[in-house]
């Protein structure tokens, strides 16, 4: 019988192409002939890569060694057990996640039938990896409102700039997608841990509504960097509302709001419902997927209660000082959109140069006829710094949409979509009052009414159906057929994201523990074979 070891390197090669991405840090050690097989083989860590893993849109630049020990150490330091053995590796598994969903698959059939992202392999095993609520705790659960919620900061104030930490946390919450409506994952006991609270003390205060913000979710330095705490506030305070009415679990919104990674990379987005026609040629100049139908769904206080929340005496706390968490109800509206792509520019000096300024205009009808007159308005872009779509300086997609009522500029929005260029998961941001009549304003004229009223909202697309192909009109029965389809399609549906009950065993999932445990000791050692270091443990696993 012939020994593995004693095979032809090529036959050998195709035998170690099958194997576990971690069992390329254990098969080295066994002779010095698979040594030599493994060690710095690129061709071998490509191959095992793109047989576990989604082909990357730009292979030629993935430094596949790298990538897989990257992969191996995301999987061991997430399989440890303890919140505080986890909680140092942020940045580490922020940069290894963003990293892994950038070069996610953009190309298949959907995840599901009734799902607008197609299947990944790397958003999978985030998605097994994130399960796990000491992850959660560890990395979804950082930012200064859960911190705060949780009484953990010793001096309750907001750092400027904000803490590294805080924002790569809120980062890779908003990727994850799925709102972690209370501030310790799977306590859901108490109704002081409900985050919905904290977070409107984010999105309601209207000192983060300034003109170094652009009145979005942005840092408020004038950089024009998006500040992925207040993406993630507003993220909490929709999906809390969603959830209270049982609406994130719909056909229509579950696909985005109960889902974990629900295509969050560039390319990511597929319709549950596609258009007969023919694309017309501004929609194949469109890189960032504008035409179709949109639902947006809006979120605001009883104006009464905005004003003393803001302007009420014992709320005039300094500028660094988070006000109370909001206990006020808040009313919900949804708006269905239809857009259509108008023109397209090069991008300007003060945008990101990758691609190019998308302007659109439309139309939107309220789904809830108590709106009727503010939501029945038109949706367009303008143009100079407030164009429709465009890149930001660091490559994030930027939506500003203008509501017209009565001819007048009524409403404004400033969003990021998650997830880069038509990506499946939708844009998150602001509303504010337009503010028809123009106060001047060192030298220029503001958009924005320091009265307010301002809030959270959120808007996805459903359709790429030009619905009648009739610009100036949403046609109803056409956005309910969507909704029949997409309800017919969840009938087929059996992956449908709930978090794991306690109690739940996985045979294989300790198996998989086991090797980890194993793995997490070799962090410790150098393993040497003839004098020579045949896989660097700190290298692999050490920031």
């Amino acid at each position: 019988m012939v020994l593995l070891a004693e095979l032809p390197p090529e036959i050998l090669h195709n035998v170690l192409v099958h194997v576990d991405p971690p069992d390329l840090a254990w098969i080295p050690r066994i002779c010095r002939t698979f040594y030599h097989a493994v060690s710095q083989n690129v061709p071998l860590f490509k191959e095992v890569y793109l047989r576990n893993f989604d082909t990357p849109s730009n292979s030629r630049e993935l430094d596949w060694v790298q990538a897989i020990k990257d992969l191996v150490r995301l999987q061991v330091v997430c399989y440890r057990t303890s919140v505080n053995d986890k909680k140092n590796e942020l940045s580490f598994v922020h940069d290894t996640v963003t990293r892994l969903l950038m070069n996610a698959s953009s190309e298949g059939d959907p995840a599901s039938p009734a799902t607008v992202h197609p299947v990944s392999r790397n958003a999978g095993l985030l998605s097994s990896i994130f399960e796990e609520e000491t992850n959660q705790a560890a990395f979804l659960c950082r930012s200064f409102i859960y911190q705060q919620a949780r009484a953990e900061l010793k001096d309750s104030i907001f750092s400027s700039p904000p803490q590294d930490d805080h924002q790569k946390s809120a980062h890779l919450h908003c990727l994850y997608s799925v709102p972690m409506l209370y501030a310790h994952p799977g306590s859901h006991r108490t109704r002081s841990g409900k985050m919905s609270r904290f977070a409107c003390s984010k999105v309601y205060d209207l000192r983060q509504y300034t003109e170094e913000s652009m009145w979005g979710p942005f840092m408020d330095d004038g950089s024009g960097n998006v500040d992925w705490e207040k993406m993630e506030a507003i993220m909490v305070v929709l999906g809390a509302n969603l959830k209270k009415f049982g609406l994130n679990k719909s056909p229509i919104c579950k696909t985005v709001w109960n889902r974990p990674f629900p295509g969050v990379w560039p390319g990511g987005y597929r319709p549950l419902s596609t258009s007969d026609r023919e694309p017309g040629p501004l929609e194949l100049q469109d890189s960032y997927g504008v035409t179709g139908t949109w639902l947006r769904f809006v979120c605001f206080l009883d104006y009464a209660d905005f004003f003393a929340y803001n302007f009420n005496a014992e709320h005039q706390l300094p500028p660094t000082v988070p006000r109370p968490a909001v206990d006020a109800g808040e009313a919900t509206r949804f708006i269905l959109m239809k857009l259509h792509v108008t023109a397209i520019e090069p991008p300007g000096p003060g945008d990101g140069q990758a691609l190019p300024v998308v302007h659109f205009k439309g139309v939107c009808r309220s789904l809830d006829d108590t709106w009727e007159e503010n939501a029945n308005s038109d949706i367009r872009g303008i143009i100079h710094i407030r164009g429709t779509v465009r890149l930001t300086r660091e490559g994030e997609v930027w939506w500003t949409s203008i509501s017209v009522f009565a001819g007048e500029d009524r409403w404004r929005s400033e969003g990021i979509k998650v997830g880069g260029p038509r990506s499946g998961k939708g844009v998150l941001g602001t509303w504010f009052d337009n503010c028809a009549e123009k106060e001047k304003l060192k030298g220029s004229y503001r958009d924005f009414d320091p009265r307010g009223p301002a809030g959270p909202n959120a808007f996805w697309k459903i359709s790429d159906k030009g619905h009648g192909d009739d610009p100036d009109r949403v046609v109803m029965a056409d956005f309910v057929r969507t909704i029949i389809e997409a309800g017919q399609a969840e009938d087929d549906d059996d992956e449908d994201y709930e978090p794991p009950e306690d109690g739940d065993d996985d045979g294989d999932e300790d198996d998989w523990e086991n090797r980890l445990e194993e793995l997490e000791s070799l962090m410790e050692m150098e393993i040497e074979h003839n004098g020579t270091v045949i896989w660097n443990w700190a290298e692999v696993f050490d920031p």
